[in-house]
């Protein structure tokens, strides 16, 4: 019988999408006020993959990501997920020009994957608590992230791949 132990602490990821990018820097704010200072920050790059946000976010979307310093554990992401809800809700009562003006995907890197958090079921998707579930989006084979099935588009895309690249790197030199 295998005996449990503590999961290895991960690299925070948040990915930011608005259409305002005064609204990326006041949630970045927000979120280092949470947990901790940003280790690496991507471009801010335009976010053509879908429409799929435009009905509530508007046009001309940007993305961004930060990774975080502050290493955490795994089982927190849950939370983290219920937490940057708040703070999209918060920031869509400050600025009521659409329904969403911001969106916070979060997840973590370790040195096998990338894993986000949502709020939806799927078939590919691991429920952990208070109506939370993960996903694998990215794994680590062969020397570089690999896109799975079910990744979303903008995700195999190899600006991002690249960054996570970046982000898993620092993540196993601070081990």
């Amino acid at each position: 019988m295998a005996t449990p132990t503590s999961p290895e602490r991960v690299t925070l990821v948040v990915a930011m999408l608005s259409g305002r990018p005064g609204l990326l820097d006041k949630a970045e704010a927000e979120l280092v006020g949470l947990y901790g200072p940003v280790d690496l920050r991507s471009p801010t790059v335009d976010f053509n993959f879908t429409g799929y946000y435009q009905p509530e976010m508007g046009p001309n979307l940007k993305r961004k990501f930060l990774s975080f310093a502050n290493r955490i554990d795994p089982g927190e992401l849950a939370a983290m997920k219920l937490k940057t809800n708040e703070i999209e809700e918060q920031i869509a009562r400050e600025d009521a020009s659409m329904p969403r003006p911001v969106n916070l995907e979060r997840g973590y890197v370790c040195g096998s994957k990338l894993v986000l958090a949502s709020a939806k079921d799927h078939a590919h998707r691991i429920y952990l608590c208070r109506g939370i579930y993960a996903e694998v989006t990215l794994m680590f084979r062969k020397g570089r992230f690999v896109p799975l099935e079910t990744t979303y588009p903008d995700y195999r895309s190899p600006s991002y791949i690249e960054f996570f690249t970046r982000v898993r790197q620092r993540h196993l030199s601070s081990r």
